[in-house]
């Protein structure tokens, strides 16, 4: 691949001009056949996609990975296919042009409500239409459902100085750019670093992603950011000399994210954070919550001020029967993907499966890992919601964040979230309810079981009245002592500002 020049700038300003962007491209194929594509399969789309216009083309040669002629191609791409298939971005052969790399239209969330129009290359989308989808080793990922996760996960405010760790395609990047006056870049997949530089020079932010070749932190040694985002190659998987680069790491276990864990605190700025989608060992007799405290226990070892508030929240647990299905069709190791023999496939699981066994992995969780230099004394929360949340979930990390060090005190004047609803459970014709449901509709939606005082609580406050006058008003309602009340229930609101459930005027 030769160096970039001007193709980048001039395949832009083709796409756009052709309306090559997902809101054109959802209209073109209309919701079939766009959730079709979405499953992999492409017949839908070919229907919708006949007439020939350098729309239809585009749909056709990059996301339905279908050849189109010679002619067809050069009324798209006019003057640009010698040029793509010199970066091997297009292949030629007679009479027919195909695509070697995926280019997709891309409507990236840039905060408060904002999109805008992006386009991700990388390499082809495995699987179509149930083909083999082998991949090689050094394969570039394009946009997956772990990339939007991570994109949603991570803050939109502006900052000085960001990283994304393990780039990829280049993605994180390019959200970062939007609200980044510098982004850092690295990755070990040469290809990778090939795609994500032309990726910035296409989007029109190569001025501002440095694009680095190395290993997780050393590229940027000794080096501050105000936020790092990053999707590791944090498959869990036995040294078999097999190696996907994109979700492979080479170490053993969760090791790629206990390091990024205990060395990410070093790299950050003040009221720096660094997000992290990973996995984690759930090992027999030690929960899942316990072994990433040792982690952050050991992060920033010896540096006081380089501690972080931790804010991780488990979403999902597989047992090793379903992790191994997961990441063997994944990698096209299932015979229903039509890269592997069944012999092939049950020698590679029973060898995952016996690897588990030895390590006493009983399970693997999944989740996000917010550290947060906050220049205070750590405050770490683990939380298990495998629940549905509000996308993007960045706004309410960052309100925890806000809200970690916060300190309610009885004359504070607290509010109730106008997104607060209680629900109450019992037995039909129960003259009192069995239990108060406080529930969240935005953000984490969290929910949390109260006592009538608790439910009392966050009801009354509207900040007409302070927290003391309204436990003391309780006390007096319900017959109990004053000092008792408070004593027990300053905690308690405490703990309702720091998840959310009532915020200080």
């Amino acid at each position: 691949m030769s160096d970039l020049s001007d193709l980048p700038l001039r395949l832009r300003e083709t796409l756009e001009r052709a309306g090559f962007t997902y809101d054109g491209v959802a209209e073109l194929l209309g919701p079939l056949a766009h959730a079709a594509l979405g499953r992999n399969e492409t017949m839908p789309g070919l229907r919708r996609t006949r007439g020939g216009s350098p729309l239809e083309t585009l749909v056709r040669l990059f996301l339905l990975q279908a050849p189109v002629s010679h002619e067809q191609a050069e009324a798209a791409l006019p003057g640009l296919v010698d040029q793509l298939a010199v970066e091997g971005i297009l292949a030629q052969s007679v009479g027919e042009v195909a695509a070697r790399l995926d280019v997709r239209p891309y409507a990236a969330d840039i905060g408060e409500d904002a999109v805008t129009n992006l386009w991700v290359v990388s390499d082809l989308t495995p699987g179509l239409d149930g083909l083999p989808q082998r991949v090689g080793s050094d394969h570039v990922l394009g946009i997956s459902p772990a990339s939007t996760s991570l994109a949603q996960l991570t803050m939109r405010h502006e900052v000085g100085r960001s990283l994304d760790l393990g780039t990829g395609c280049g993605v994180q990047a390019l959200h970062l750019a939007a609200h980044s006056a510098q982004v850092v870049a690295t990755d070990v997949n040469r290809r990778a670093l090939w795609v994500t530089r032309f990726n910035a020079a296409l989007n029109g932010v190569a001025d501002r992603v440095d694009v680095r070749d190395g290993s997780f932190f050393e590229p940027v040694a000794g080096e501050r950011f105000d936020l790092i985002a990053t999707n590791p190659p944090f498959v869990i998987s036995p040294a078999t000399g097999e190696r996907l680069v994109y979700r492979d790491s080479g170490l053993p276990g969760d090791r790629v994210v206990e390091d990024i864990v205990r060395a990410a605190p070093g790299l950050l700025a003040e009221d720096g954070w660094c997000q992290i989608l990973a996995n984690w060992v759930i090992e027999g007799g030690t929960s899942w919550d316990e072994r990433l405290a040792g982690w952050l226990a050991r992060a920033g070892r010896g540096l006081a001020e380089e501690q972080v508030d931790a804010f991780v929240v488990q979403r999902e647990v597989l047992d090793p029967a379903a992790y191994v299905e997961l990441w063997l069709k994944d990698a096209g190791h299932h015979p229903s993907t039509g890269g592997a023999h069944i012999d092939d496939y049950r020698h590679r699981y029973d060898t995952w499966l016996h690897w588990f066994e030895e390590q006493g992995i009983e399970a693997v969780g999944f989740g996000w890992i917010n550290l947060h230099r906050s220049g205070r004394a750590p405050r770490h929360e683990f939380l298990e919601w495998p629940y549905e949340v509000e996308q993007p979930i960045a706004p309410a990390i960052a309100a925890w964040g806000r809200a970690a060090h916060l300190e309610v005190r009885l004359e504070d004047r607290l509010t109730r979230p106008e997104d607060i609803q209680q629900e109450t459970l019992g037995a039909p014709g129960a003259e009192d309810p069995g239990a108060v449901i406080l529930r969240q509709q935005r953000g984490l939606r969290r929910a949390r079981q109260a006592d009538t005082v608790e439910a009392a609580l966050v009801g009354a406050s509207d900040g007409d009245l302070t927290l003391g006058q309204i436990l003391d008003a309780l006390a007096q309602l319900l017959d109990r002592g004053i000092e008792e009340t408070r004593a027990t229930y300053l905690p308690v609101a405490q703990e309702l500002v720091r998840e959310g459930f009532l915020t200080q005027a």
